[in-house]
């Protein structure tokens, strides 16, 4: 038989005298429950749900069509002299880009709008999926430019392509416009019946 001395015998006995029973969390009551619950942090932006609103500068169509599009800050003169459909954005917004998505999504649902054209082209992965929650179909971005020096192109071909959105800026050559338009067997169609 194994003999334990005394007073490390007396020692064990003392300390599980004083130990005290684990007592489930449900039995200790609301107070100290309410004491252990982890800190949960808020997500920055909610999932969105809806898909996310196509990023266009070209219209997929067997149309011979362009669409003329302008913001309202530019004021191009073209619009009024073309007698074509122009589709006006008016941004009126700040850049969105790089903000957070409760600010982004608090612009996007004032405008009320289904298509949108972010400041300056600038959108991010938030913008959009702000758009989705504010009912924005399509972002709307250019794949020409009618500048004061012409028409330019920042990539693909330079020249006009049925389903393209050009982009017009004040004191635009409208002649070289009619004249590129011809050119290519175009006319301009409201970019709204297409997208809408």
């Amino acid at each position: 038989m194994l003999s334990v001395p005394a007073g490390v015998l007396a020692a064990v006995l003392f300390l599980a005298g004083c130990a005290q029973p684990v007592v489930p969390i449900e039995r200790l009551g609301r107070k100290a429950a309410e004491g252990v619950r982890p800190h949960v942090r808020p997500l920055a932006a909610p999932p969105s749900r809806l898909p996310l609103p196509p990023v266009v500068d070209h219209v997929p169509t067997r149309d011979r069509v362009v669409f003329l599009t302008y913001d309202a800050t530019d004021r191009p003169a073209a619009p009024g002299e073309l007698r074509l459909p122009v589709s006006r954005f008016t941004p009126g917004l700040r850049p969105l880009a790089g903000t957070p998505y409760a600010t982004q999504r608090a612009a996007l649902c004032a405008r009320r709008t289904r298509l949108l054209r972010p400041p300056r082209g600038a959108y991010d992965p938030t913008t959009l999926r702000a758009a989705a929650d504010c009912g924005v179909t399509a972002v709307v971005l250019w794949r020409a430019t009618l500048t004061p020096a012409g028409l330019t192109y920042p990539r693909g071909p330079h020249h006009l392509r049925r389903g393209d959105i050009v982009r017009l800026l004040p004191h635009a050559p409208t002649a070289r416009l009619l004249d590129a338009l011809r050119g290519r067997n175009l006319t301009a169609a409201r970019l709204e019946d297409y997208l809408g």
